[in-house]
């Protein structure tokens, strides 16, 4: 186990500001709640985040946090592909990021039932929630929306949470479970619900910023998907072809080389205005199909991406950040990680995480502007004056 001072040194450090602060917290159940109760106690928070590999840790973790920080502060919390604050990729703990309630207010709500596909009713709880957290002069809403990986569905929430809040800057991540695709787990205050997302819809002084970065080129390689199930998440078919055939051929290599590092390296990219968005792909399928971290339609042209630079990229947008951040809220693809351990860069990419203050977690996948896209990193800054407190909006 790490030692425990380290958890420590990452608390302190994030607490040079009146800002959100993180830590990174090991051990038993009891342990890591009593290190995070430690370094969150001064706060004060509204909010706190908790991501864990573990899913067993986090209702257990919010329901007990909720109980030490009290009845305004919501505790909320999913399990993770991994997880980061000003450091290496990790998974052997918890990571815990607090909103201090002089500077953040809001709320948690469920949305239930996502295979029930009951956008109705998520729109009803998200504009309950928005009269409940309105716009006020001086202040900022924002959103962050946590979504069962597993349950195909980030798309129609990630839609419906944008209808409903014109203008509110919501991102976030899909809820993972290792490299094991088994279940997810989320909780608010101790309270789980299977099949479900969260979004907490926050307010505060501080202005925020967001962060998009992938790492990818469209290439000359383009291609049809001539037949697929969409709410499955499954390519049968490419040019007419069984579709794992197809895209080996076009990546050059056997279909029996075909796994994590091939699809990590060799992305589908899909065009949505302006912009081509990455759709990622899980496994190939026993019947030769391949599936997807994201929904495809039949008919859609898709295009091989290429890969460039894994961290210069991100580097260079976070230097073009409006000021400094007291903190980076992150939410970065598991593909994106096994990239960049495959190409030795875990000091790199923990020493950009560390100059920027990056804390979050590895996901199976990310939603940001009301898209649901994959091997992305984004992430919400919150930025700092000169004297480390809100930068003023």
């Amino acid at each position: 186990m790490p030692d425990m001072s380290a958890a420590a040194a990452l608390a302190a450090a994030s607490a040079t500001s009146s800002g959100p602060r993180a830590i990174t917290a090991y051990g038993s159940a009891a342990e890591i709640e009593a290190q995070i109760g430690a370094a969150f106690g001064g706060a004060a928070p509204g909010l706190v985040l908790i991501f864990a590999s573990d899913g067993s840790l986090i209702a257990p973790l919010t329901g007990a946090l909720a109980a030490r920080f009290g009845p305004g502060c919501r505790v909320v919390g999913c399990s993770s592909a991994g997880e980061f604050a000003f450091g290496r990729y990790d998974n052997r703990g918890a990571v815990a990021i607090a909103f201090p309630a002089a500077h953040f207010e809001g709320e948690a709500v469920w949305l239930r039932r996502l295979r029930d596909h009951a956008a109705l009713d998520w729109m009803a709880t998200l504009r309950a929630a928005s009269t409940r957290v309105p716009d006020r002069p001086g202040r900022v809403r924002f959103g962050i929306l946590l979504i069962d990986g597993l349950s195909k569905r980030e798309e129609l929430v990630t839609a419906t949470v944008e209808a409903t809040l014109p203008g509110v800057l919501v991102l976030g991540g899909s809820a993972g479970d290792g490299l094991r695709f088994g279940r997810t787990h989320l909780a608010i205050d101790g309270e789980s619900c299977p099949e479900s997302a969260i979004l907490c819809l926050m307010s505060t002084d501080f202005r925020i910023e967001e962060v998009v970065f992938d790492h990818f080129t469209p290439s000359d390689l383009r291609m049809v998907v001539t037949e697929a199930l969409p709410d499955e998440r499954l390519i049968l078919e490419i040019n007419a072809e069984p579709a794992a055939e197809e895209y080996a051929r076009m990546i050059g290599l056997p279909v029996a080389d075909l796994g994590p590092r091939a699809f990590a390296e060799n992305p589908l990219l899909v065009r949505i205005g302006r912009r081509h968005f990455v759709r990622a792909i899980v496994e190939v399928t026993e019947d030769g199909g391949l599936r997807m971290m994201s929904a495809v339609d039949e008919g859609v042209m898709m295009t091989l991406g290429r890969a460039e630079d894994l961290t210069d990229g991100l580097e260079a947008r976070l230097a073009q950040m409006d000021g400094p951040a007291a903190l980076i809220l992150g939410f970065d693809c598991i593909l994106r990680r096994i990239a960049l351990e495959q190409a030795g860069l875990q000091d790199t990419v923990g020493r950009i995480f560390r100059d920027y203050g990056i804390a979050g977690f590895n996901t199976y996948g990310e939603q940001h502007g009301g898209i649901h896209v994959n091997q992305t990193f984004v992430g919400l800054a919150f930025l700092q004056g000169e004297d480390g407190d809100a930068a003023q909006l």
